[in-house]
């Protein structure tokens, strides 16, 4: 497993996703909306389904979610099923991620 600035590449998922371009919005456009809703939570599937590794679990229970590196793929809405607890609203314009390669 490579560490790139202090943080585990989990099957070189950093390097690849640093190959894409990211225009990073003051406002986010995913965000948790109750983080103690996240405490009632037993699975918490959106921290092992998220493809950027976006959504980190603190010793306290929560959840908290970096949007900087969102993919905007949608996993964590489907995943969060049970207390359908992630807004989102869609990226204003010029912002977000930009693919690279496909």
């Amino acid at each position: 497993m490579v560490v790139i600035d202090g943080i585990r590449d989990r099957d070189g998922l950093l390097e690849k996703l640093g190959i894409n371009a990211y225009n990073v919005d003051t406002k986010a456009h995913i965000w948790i909306i109750d983080h103690d809703i996240c405490l009632q939570c037993e699975k918490q599937q959106c921290i092992n389904c998220c493809p950027a590794a976006c959504y980190e679990p603190q010793p306290d229970g929560r959840v908290i979610f970096s949007y900087e590196g969102c993919v905007e793929c949608g996993t964590c809405r489907i995943v969060c099923d049970e207390f359908d607890n992630i807004g989102w609203t869609y990226p204003r314009g010029g912002f977000g991620i930009q693919y690279r390669y496909g």
